[in-house]
């Protein structure tokens, strides 16, 4: 009788790579993704300002990723290495500088840590200084109002741990005003990006400076409705994972 060949014991890894695109480029014309000259990830969707979206097309080291705003080409991506490990790749396209309408790029890889992971990135381009906070919502009474117990800096161009709860990201100038406030709810395992957009144009249209956090979870994904204390803030550098190509 014929006996079947033995198979192996061996097999090559594969290893899950999500592509993260969040648009912090200040414009009112949505962006739109390729992967090389033809594929448009982003399908009949473009992703507009201050939006984030996720892509599980499966990516290869020297794939080009190309921007267009209206059909005019805006920037060009390069995937220059990939981890050898299950990731969620950002990356972040905003606006260069104030004077020109060019665009830049912020790349971040996340490590599979067990704990929520925050990359706190600065696009906004202008005069105006402020600080981002984070702040949980484990509520001290006092009379009839109620306060955060604790709040700590968020460093721009850097990425965080915090443990599982409800937090509210704010920015404050340096004066203690209130620029902005946005709701964060962290869970196990997840990867987000918290971003002050906006630009102070010098030609064009101006944008105000904004928060936005990606993902956004409702409140009842949290096994507990108590907030724990906040993790600490030790920051680490944002790892990039491609590279700028002239267009």
């Amino acid at each position: 009788a014929h006996k079947a060949a033995p198979t192996g014991f061996v097999t090559s890894l594969e290893f899950k790579h999500q592509l993260r695109v969040c648009n912090a480029y200040p414009n009112t014309v949505p962006m739109d993704i390729y992967r090389g000259a033809s594929e448009r990830l982003t399908g009949e969707s473009p992703l507009p300002y201050k939006d984030c979206r996720d892509f599980e097309a499966p990516l290869v080291a020297g794939d080009k990723l190309e921007f267009k705003m209206g059909g005019a080409d805006a920037g060009t991506f390069s995937i220059s290495d990939l981890p050898n490990n299950d990731a969620v790749l950002l990356l972040v396209i905003h606006r260069h500088d104030a004077l020109s309408t060019a665009v830049a790029f912020e790349s971040h890889v996340f490590a599979g840590l067990a704990t929520a992971q925050v990359a706190v990135i600065d696009t906004y381009k202008g005069k105006e200084h402020s600080v981002a906070k984070i702040m949980d919502l484990s509520l001290k009474k006092e009379g009839d109002k109620a306060e955060p117990v604790r709040s700590e800096e968020l460093r721009y161009s850097s990425v965080v741990a915090v443990n599982p709860g409800e937090y509210e990201v704010v920015l404050e100038s340096d004066s203690g005003e209130e620029r902005a406030r946005t709701k964060l709810v962290a869970l196990k395992r997840q990867s987000y990006v918290v971003m002050r957009t906006g630009v102070e144009s010098m030609s064009g249209s101006s944008f105000p400076q904004e928060l936005v956090v990606y993902p956004n979870f409702d409140p009842a994904s949290l096994h507990s409705a108590a907030a724990r204390p906040l993790a600490s803030l030790a920051a680490v550098v944002l790892a990039a994972f491609g590279a700028v190509l002239a267009c």
